[in-house]
């Protein structure tokens, strides 16, 4: 059995809380921009935690039920975006109202995963496989045509946007190990941002611009799979150096999508805890 730990770690004061323990997978939370709650997804189906009573409060995502860990919250705190396969088989990414609803498709082709928002509400970035290959892509939240930033052979996820919204961050072994790279939101040429030993996913920009946190994996490890010893680890944009916040048993959930509180200062992760039998 594995046990669940939704928690939020203080960058100033270096302390972390723990807002809710279940013996349900719950993952990949993000903040909804009044910072009164957390969105997680477990089971198939998105869940709402209000952080002044925790608990797993079900929202209504109409006919769609196979949501994955791939979700997020509008700029402007009114829409939810989805990453579902109940229609297609294979992913697919859907808006709907923050309180809960029928959700609208907005990617025509799979497979699709969401995982950034631009900061003025007009746009997705996502990733998609388009003839056996990985890419990063964009498109018009309220409907068009994709756009292709970049692809190739290996893998490229974790699409999100810079706060001023100049530069799309995503990891990609692109260059032999996966490390953090940003390309240009209108497209143009990458720039690899890490350089290390380690297996580094899903960079996430600070809302400031000033930091990027990320999940960082041991030394050879194959994917980004759940159930590994992971740091959770913080790029300083100003002078380039990189320093570990936490230790944790964790991996794929942990912090697939956004995960800073509005502001800045704190962000929300999930731990894991395996369980005897």
């Amino acid at each position: 059995m594995m046990r669940s730990r939704l928690c939020i770690h203080d960058l100033v004061t270096g302390a972390t809380e723990e807002v809710l323990a279940t013996d349900s997978l719950i993952e990949a939370p993000n903040w909804t921009p009044d910072g009164g709650a957390l969105i997680v997804n477990g089971e198939g189906r998105l869940l709402r935690v209000p952080l002044e009573a925790p608990g797993l409060v079900p929202i209504d995502t109409g006919h769609a039920v196979n949501c994955n860990n791939d979700h997020g919250v509008s700029p402007d705190g009114t829409r939810l975006v989805i990453s579902d396969s109940t229609d297609t088989g294979d992913s697919c990414i859907y808006v709907l109202p923050v309180e809960g609803g029928e959700p609208r498709r907005v990617t025509a082709e799979v497979p699709s995963w969401w995982h950034g928002w631009s900061p003025d509400g007009t746009t997705l970035a996502y990733v998609g496989r388009r003839e056996g290959l990985f890419g990063i892509y964009t498109i018009p939240v309220d409907g068009g045509a994709e756009a292709h930033l970049i692809s190739g052979g290996g893998h490229y996820d974790g699409p999100d946007y810079s706060p001023d919204g100049r530069w799309i961050w995503f990891n990609s072994d692109r260059g032999g190990s996966m490390e953090l790279w940003r390309i240009p939101a209108e497209g143009g040429e990458p720039e690899q941002m890490t350089r290390d030993d380690r297996v580094n996913w899903f960079p996430h920009p600070s809302p400031d611009g000033s930091t990027v946190l990320y999940l960082s994996y041991e030394p050879g490890t194959e994917g980004h799979p759940r159930e590994r010893n992971v740091e959770l680890r913080l790029l300083d944009l100003g002078d380039g150096s990189v320093r570990t916040l936490l230790e944790l048993f964790g991996g794929q959930g942990t912090i697939n999508v956004p995960c800073w509180a509005p502001g800045g200062g704190r962000f929300a992760f999930v731990r894991y805890e395996r369980e005897e039998a």
